[in-house]
Order: structure tokens, then C-alpha cells, then sequence
């Protein structure tokens, strides 16, 4: 079983029918019990740092993700999902993150021809292999974002270009994030929900 967390995040419904259409057993849950038995979590994203981390603290839902991450349990966070994974996030004010990989979410700086939020598809860099990225060099897939993760080389495993060079996809043991959507990215998008899934089996 997929868990994907539950905090009114926004895109559930389409990461849930992107599962779905995989074939694969998933629930949107915030049980602490559903979190602890689950072979992968999810965490989804759309909207704010500080308020999507205030959130999971008002469901008590930030131990029980570090709890089950360090038992074992593979994580996917997409989008604002990937930020939370990081150190620290600077939208609106200072906030803490998850931790689970060193590093700041900053703001897109603005730049003529390049508007912010950046919104559309990208063709991919990877940086280096881990078990997401086999086949997704030169593929495009769909960005929504106004921030993004500032993080030590060593973490990113694929890029795209905009305005600067915008970390796509990074990792640290088993826990993986992707800043794009990959529920809104086609076959490439279901191509890499469905190696996290492998991948947690």
C-alpha cells in the first residue's frame, strides 16, 4: 500500500488517479497507523511553505513522517512536497522543513523573459542515476513553481533549465523529490511514480 499524505494540499486527486492508473493500491490518509504500515508515502503539494508546514503540525503528522522515513520507508515528495523535504524555507518567512536533506528553498529571482511562478514543461538534465531517473534524460515534464530548492550538488540527480539551473529531482537515502508534477506529465510522469513504486516493494 501507497499512502499519500493527507493536509488539503491540493493535487491528491490527480496523484491518487495517476496510481490508479498504474494499477496500484493507494490511500490519502493522515492515520498515524495507515503512515507506519505503508511500503511508500507520498507527500503532495500545492501552495505555501509555512502554511503546508503548519498544517502537518496541526494534524501531528511531521513526527510521524520523520518517525516512519527513519524506520525505513521510502518518501516522494512533489512539488511544494519536495520543498518540505529540505532544511529550511524562505517564503514568507523563515520556516523549518522535514530536514531529510540539507538545504534552503529560496525564491525564483526575477528575470526579464523569465516570469515567476514558473509554469510549463522542461526538458530534463540528469545529474546523476539513482532508481527514478533511467530514460529521463532530454523528456520534458510539467513545472508549477515560484521556489525552489537550493541544495548541495551531491543531492541532485536531475535539472532543467529556466532562469537559472532549477534542481527537478533530488535525493538522499530513500527519500526522493521531484519539483515538477509528475501526475501531470504523461507517460514520463507515470514513468517515475511507477520505478518509486517499484522501488518500494
Amino acid at each position: 500500500m501507497i499512502v499519500v499524505i493527507d493536509y488539503d494540499a491540493g493535487n491528491t486527486a490527480n496523484v491518487l488517479r495517476a496510481l490508479k492508473k498504474l494499477g496500484v493500491q493507494a490511500l490519502l490518509s493522515a492515520d498515524p497507523d495507515h503512515i507506519f504500515s505503508a511500503k511508500g508515502l507520498i507527500l503532495p503539494g500545492v501552495g505555501a511553505f509555512p502554511a503546508a508546514m503548519a498544517e502537518l503540525e496541526r494534524r501531528g503528522l511531521v513526527e510521524v513522517i520523520k518517525q516512519a522515513v527513519a524506520e525505513g520507508t521510502p518518501l516522494l515528495g512533489i512539488c511544494l512536497g519536495m520543498q518540505l523535504l529540505t532544511e529550511t524555507g524562505l517564503e514568507h518567512q523563515e520556516t523549518q522543513g522535514f530536514g531529510f536533506i540539507p538545504g534552503v528553498c529560496r525564491q525564483i529571482p526575477h528575470q526579464v523573459g523569465y516570469p515567476v511562478p514558473h509554469m510549463g514543461w522542461n526538458a530534463l538534465e540528469v545529474e546523476q542515476e539513482t532508481a527514478l531517473t533511467p530514460g529521463l534524460e532530454d523528456q520534458s515534464v510539467y513545472f508549477v513553481h515560484s521556489y525552489y530548492t537550493d541544495v548541495p550538488k551531491a543531492y541532485i540527480d536531475v535539472t532543467a533549465q529556466y532562469s537559472l539551473t532549477v534542481p527537478a529531482m533530488i535525493h538522499k537515502d530513500h527519500v526522493y523529490g521531484a519539483q515538477f508534477h509528475p501526475e501531470k506529465s504523461g507517460d514520463v510522469g507515470l514513468g517515475i511514480l511507477s520505478k518509486f513504486v517499484a522501488l518500494c516493494q
